[in-house]
């Protein structure tokens, strides 16, 4: 853990009380405003030396700690992006902090273009494993041997059986698949769509993988979900673009925001 982690954590400590956080949860296009509904506080990220400035539009960077449902949580209202300073381990101080905060359970969110006509823009997809397309790791340069981290069973058996168990009980269609990582900023053409669902990919988009890297790397249990907003290009005639992305993902979004209250709030929810 690196001293900046430590005391960033004392910081937060400070404005924010010194109860560990449980859970940790990064938002992406669409949930911004599930940060608001934390009991506790909102820290922007300019107070935090080092973390990321979350620069695209449609995000919120602020890191809010307090209670959602029963459980204490660290929400990340924005993440930075491979493509924004050209660095794959811009969340690594970030996670870092969780870690140090005491979380042991990571959700992670994203927008994402599908490749399956049974997953539509306005569904959900829960990952279940991930295809790194773009040959980026924001583990290079990591000194120690803890940079050869398994990947086998990276998205949490449990964390990811039990969030199939609310999805089921609360009526939401939650279907399973591949990510794949494209660095973006520009979007897919047709025939890196056919290659990459070639390779396997069910949903693709421009974030996630590098935490989930990250999070492993830090003992932290992962979940991840894809809101679809979209089909991948040449796979329908829906002209993708950001603006259509952020017009979108709130469909998607309520969705996952009724699963992730309910996993926060265990057995006790309606």
């Amino acid at each position: 853990m690196s001293k900046n982690a430590k005391a960033l954590a004392d910081q937060i400590r400070a404005v924010a009380g010194d109860a560990p956080v449980e859970v940790g949860l990064v938002l992406g296009s669409g949930l911004g405003h599930l940060a608001e509904a934390v009991d506790g506080v909102a820290i922007p990220y300019g107070r935090l030396e080092g973390f990321p400035h979350a620069g695209v539009s449609g995000h919120n960077p602020n890191l809010a700690i307090g209670t959602l449902g029963t459980t204490r949580v660290a929400v990340f209202g924005g993440r930075e992006h491979y493509y924004e300073n050209g660095r794959s381990d811009a969340m690594r101080l970030p996670l870092e902090v969780l870690q140090e905060l005491g979380a042991d359970r990571l959700i992670l969110t994203n927008a994402a273009g599908s490749m399956r006509p049974d997953i539509p823009p306005g569904d959900l997809m829960q990952i279940t494993d991930h295809i790194n397309f773009s040959g980026l790791n924001p583990l290079i340069g990591e000194k120690t041997d803890a940079r050869f981290v398994p990947m086998g069973g990276a998205y949490d058996p449990e964390m990811t059986a039990e969030f199939q168990r609310i999805a089921q009980e609360e009526d939401v269609v939650l279907q399973q698949g591949t990510y794949a990582w494209y660095s973006g900023p520009s979007f897919e053409t047709p025939a890196e769509i056919r290659a990459i669902h070639t390779l396997g990919a069910d949903a693709v988009g421009m974030s996630t993988v590098p935490e989930v890297i990250l999070a492993r790397f830090l003992g932290l249990r992962v979940a991840g979900f894809s809101t679809i907003t979209n089909m991948a290009q040449g796979l329908s005639d829906e002209a993708i673009s950001h603006e259509h992305t952020k017009k979108m993902a709130p469909l998607g979004a309520q969705k996952l925001e009724k699963l992730v209250r309910r996993y926060l709030t265990g057995d006790d929810a309606a």
